[in-house]
């Protein structure tokens, strides 16, 4: 938009002015039903005796006879059958505009040229080019989209996607995403071409390519649709959103320089609030460890030495990069005898508390000299007290 906003509500004056011009030019009247009457009126089968008040002229009958026919930009030839040009109410008793009216004023005081609104309208318009038609006013374009589906085929609720922008945001979609995806219902670019910025929809925008069919709303398509984004965004434009996730986790200014760890991450998260659940690690000193996934390395009696020889060796180590501590780890697992998995799995679990991740010896640099020193520490700890006697083999 280029000015406003404009409110509905600040401007009932005018729309009482424009359908008392309408009075006065003998294109409205004052109906004095009572709702009683009006809804017996309107309950009649006989359709013709729902008019017999108004004792409609000839020529007026004739063209609610005729009814009316639109081109619309999305579904083509629309043609209202005789009862869509009922007679409906402008002013209601206490003086207030209904949509019809208020909605019709505004177009034409602002100059509309095109109007694009959802498919559940297209009743609505023949009476709202019955009053442009009345009011003197210049014909806009008018387009119907879509509604937007379920994937149940049906009208869209809460439970199938329906919900605010402030929700999805709390459920971690990236506005990025949303907006590339919403732009998708209804609309189409032409090929297999997805993910879009906005200046490239705006550029790749026509109308021929609005889709009259309706759209269901998949919220697994928009889940994988925010997952591209998480992986492809800039870092600087990808961290604004991701902070309110991670404030939670004690994240202070010193601890910012932890937050390049998220390039280790983002190709596994899905959200917002997934990539900030993995960064966890990072930010807190003491990790909870599960029992249960940690049941081999609790029947490993040789396991805590060994750990706890790793750990020596890595707090000692200098300088403490990416091919040190590989070369670290390797070099101790050939002196105990054991293959290299047998201290990278144990190890990726006192360091993220998780079977999965990145390369560990990613997540050992990323992690830092000392927090890895602490969690090794609390990872022996609970080794030991847990530990099993080792099943023997049948």
């Amino acid at each position: 938009w280029d000015e406003g906003p404009h409110l509905q509500s600040e401007r009932i004056e005018r729309h009482r002015e424009r359908a008392l011009e309408l009075l006065e030019a003998g294109k409205g009247y004052r109906c004095y039903r009572t709702r009683e009457e009006t809804e017996a009126l309107r309950q009649q089968s006989d359709k013709a005796l729902r008019w017999e008040v108004l004792r409609l002229p000839d020529e007026e009958q004739q063209r609610r006879a005729t009814a009316g026919e639109l081109q619309d930009l999305v579904r083509g030839d629309v043609r209202y059958p005789p009862e869509a040009l009922d007679d409906f109410v402008l002013l209601r008793s206490d003086g207030t505009p209904t949509y019809h009216l208020s909605v019709v004023c505004d177009d034409l005081d602002m100059g509309i040229t095109h109007i694009l609104r959802g498919e559940d309208h297209v009743p609505n318009t023949p009476k709202h080019i019955a009053l442009i038609e009345a009011l003197g006013g210049t014909m806009p374009t008018f387009g119907h989209l879509p509604m937007i589906l379920g994937p149940d085929k049906k009208r869209l609720s809460k439970r199938t996607g329906a919900a605010s922008v402030e929700e999805f945001r709390q459920q971690g979609v990236l506005p990025q995403a949303l907006y590339n995806y919403l732009a998708l219902l209804g609309w189409s670019p032409g090929g297999d071409l997805e993910l879009m910025s906005r200046k490239e929809m705006a550029e790749l925008f026509t109308v021929e390519r609005l889709i009259a069919s309706p759209a269901v709303f998949d919220t697994d398509k928009l889940a994988w649709m925010n997952g591209q984004y998480l992986r492809s965004l800039p870092l600087e434009e990808l961290m604004p959103h991701l902070l309110p996730f991670v404030e939670d986790l004690g994240l202070g200014e010193a601890d910012r320089g932890r937050l390049a760890a998220i390039e280790l991450h983002r190709d596994r998260a899905k959200d917002l609030r997934e990539l900030a659940g993995f960064m966890t690690p990072y930010f807190t000193d003491h990790l909870d460890y599960d029992p249960e996934l940690c049941a081999k390395f609790l029947t490993d009696p040789a396991l805590p030495a060994q750990l706890e020889e790793l750990a020596r060796r890595y707090q000692a180590l200098e300088p403490f990069d990416l091919e040190a501590i590989e070369t670290t780890l390797r070099e101790l697992a050939k002196e105990v005898e054991v293959k290299a998995g047998a201290l990278i799995h144990p190890t990726r679990m006192a360091l993220s508390a998780s079977k999965t991740g990145p390369s560990l010896f990613h997540l050992v640099e990323m992690t830092g000299q000392g927090a890895t020193s602490r969690h090794f520490a609390h990872f022996l700890t609970f080794l030991r007290d847990h530990a099993q006697p080792a099943q023997e083999a049948p």
